[in-house]
């Protein structure tokens, strides 16, 4: 009932709908809250992280400022309700194919390096979400490299 209010509010313009743009089981919000987790993992989030988890999602999924920040605490919700890495994987596994999964990786590793260095913490929560996509370590390690190529090729 409270959602069929709810609803009615949001046609009516009178309360906003934060996702509007993303609906409750878009995949996007897992994949972000994925990299939310990833980014307080090791207890400390500083400022390049943030930067790098809002150009992340931006670039990839094509999103706009206001988009990006709207996933960002679509996620952050999502990251905190959330008892495991499970619920988040599962969604992913079920819509994405086989690159989209090794993109995801990507992102990850991506957002491990946002402050200079992998801490074990997120090399695990990597190895860990790769197993639950059925990524294996060998493609996990092509992707950790080949990211590390990339962001030496960039500050060179």
């Amino acid at each position: 009932m409270f959602k069929a209010i709810r609803e009615w509010l949001q046609m009516e313009g009178l309360v906003e709908d934060d996702e509007r743009q993303f609906g409750p089981d878009d995949h996007r919000i897992a994949v972000a809250a994925l990299l939310v987790h990833l980014v307080a993992i090791d207890g400390e989030i500083t400022a390049d992280e943030r930067r790098v988890l809002r150009e992340v999602l931006a670039d990839h999924y094509d999103l706009t400022t206001e988009d990006t920040e709207t996933l960002v605490k679509l996620a952050k919700e999502r990251d905190d309700e959330a008892v495991d890495l499970y619920g988040f994987t599962s969604v992913l596994k079920r819509v994405l194919d086989e690159d989209g999964r090794k993109q995801v990786i990507e992102m990850m590793w991506e957002m491990g390096y946002a402050d200079g260095r992998i801490s074990e913490f997120e090399d695990n929560t990597v190895w860990r979400v790769a197993e639950l996509l059925a990524v294996t370590s060998r493609e996990r390690i092509e992707i950790k490299k080949r990211v590390e190529a990339r962001l030496e090729n960039k500050s060179s």
